[in-house]
C-alpha cells in the first residue's frame, strides 16, 4: 500500500499542474450550447443560430471566441484568434462560401491568422496598419508558462511563434455595412479598448458581436492605448442599441450573453470613474468586480 501510494505521489509530482483557470473549465454556459465535431482538438465550435458559429479556443489563458457569419453568398470571420492552430481550416470545413476576415480590433489574440486569408477589412486607423506588421514578443507572451491548458497542436513550433504581418484589403469606417446576402453586418465603432474597436451589428436578427467592449470576465482596460473617456462613450452607444438586439456574442470566455448587460456595464464604468467602487488588487492591477464581469485597469 505504501508503495502504490509513493508511485502514485510520483506520478503526480512529474504531471504538469494545470493552470488555476483550466481547472474551472468547461464553463457552465457551453452546456447549454450545440457542439459541431470538428477534427482539430485545438478549438472548439458551437452552432449559435442558424448561420453562426462560435469558433473557441479553450487551451489558452484568454479563451478568444471567433466568429463565422454566414450570409447566402459569402461568409465573415470575425478575427482570427491566436494563430496556435489553423482556424481557416475550421472555417472552411463549416462553409464553402468564399470567406472575409472583420477584425473587432487588432491586439495579437485576434488576428493570430489573418495571414493565411486574402480577404481582410480593418479600420482605417494607425494603431491597426502599425499591428498589421505582427509582433513576436506579444504572441511569445501568450504561450508563456500557466497561460497553456493542455498540448500545444503536433509540430507547432513554439520558439517561433509570432502573430504574422498580413494586408488589409479594406478599410472600413464607422457605420459601414457589409452585404454577405440576406445578411447585412453593420460596423459600429467603439473605440476605448483600443483605438480600432469594433462591434458588427446584424440588426434583422438582434445580434451584435461585441468583440472585448463586453465579455463576461474581466474586460481589460489597462494597456497604452487604451482611453476611458472614449471607452465610456462607446459602451453608451452599444447599449443605445440594447433595446432591439437579442444576443451578444463576444470575444472571450463564452459566446452568449444578455442585452440587458450593456446598460450595466455602463452604470459600472461610471461608478468606477466616480471612484465610488473599491478595486481589488490583482497582479500590480486593480480590478473592479460587478455581477458578471469585472473591469481591470492599470493603477
Amino acid at each position: 500500500m505504501k508503495f502504490g501510494i509513493l508511485v502514485l505521489a510520483l506520478l503526480t509530482a512529474a504531471s504538469p499542474q494545470k493552470p488555476e483557470w483550466c481547472r474551472k473549465l468547461p464553463r457552465p454556459a457551453y452546456r447549454t450550447l450545440e457542439r459541431v465535431t470538428i477534427k482539430d482538438p485545438w478549438f472548439e465550435v458551437y452552432k449559435i443560430r442558424p448561420g453562426i458559429f462560435a469558433i473557441y479556443e479553450p487551451h489558452q489563458s484568454e479563451e478568444v471566441i471567433c466568429y463565422l457569419v454566414l450570409g447566402t453568398k459569402r461568409a465573415v470571420l470575425f478575427d482570427t484568434g491566436m494563430g496556435i492552430s489553423n482556424i481557416r481550416d475550421v472555417a472552411e470545413g463549416l462553409t464553402t462560401l468564399p470567406i472575409s476576415v472583420v477584425n473587432s480590433h487588432t491586439h495579437n489574440d485576434h488576428v493570430g491568422d489573418n495571414w493565411r486569408f486574402n480577404d481582410v477589412y480593418g479600420m482605417d486607423t494607425d494603431f491597426t496598419r502599425a499591428n498589421a506588421k505582427g509582433s513576436k514578443e506579444a504572441a511569445q507572451a501568450e504561450i508563456a508558462p500557466g497561460e497553456i491548458c493542455g498540448d500545444l497542436p503536433r509540430g507547432f513550433d513554439s520558439a517561433n511563434y509570432a502573430t504574422k504581418p498580413f494586408h488589409i484589403s479594406h478599410w472600413i469606417h464607422d457605420h459601414d455595412k457589409i452585404d454577405l446576402g440576406e445578411r447585412t453586418l453593420e460596423v459600429i465603432s467603439i473605440p476605448g479598448h483600443t483605438p480600432d474597436s469594433i462591434a458588427l451589428l446584424d440588426e434583422k436578427n438582434g445580434l451584435l458581436f461585441t468583440g472585448d467592449t463586453f465579455y463576461p470576465g474581466p474586460i481589460w482596460l489597462f494597456r497604452p492605448e487604451t482611453d476611458l473617456d472614449a471607452y465610456v462613450a462607446s459602451v453608451k452607444k452599444l447599449a443605445a442599441l440594447a433595446p432591439k438586439l437579442q444576443l451578444l456574442l463576444p470575444a472571450h470566455n463564452e459566446p452568449v450573453a444578455q442585452p440587458d448587460n450593456l446598460p450595466r456595464v455602463v452604470e459600472a464604468i461610471e461608478q468606477v470613474r466616480s471612484g465610488k467602487v473599491k478595486p481589488k488588487p490583482r497582479d500590480g492591477k486593480q480590478e473592479y468586480f460587478f455581477p458578471g464581469f469585472s473591469f481591470l485597469m492599470a493603477k
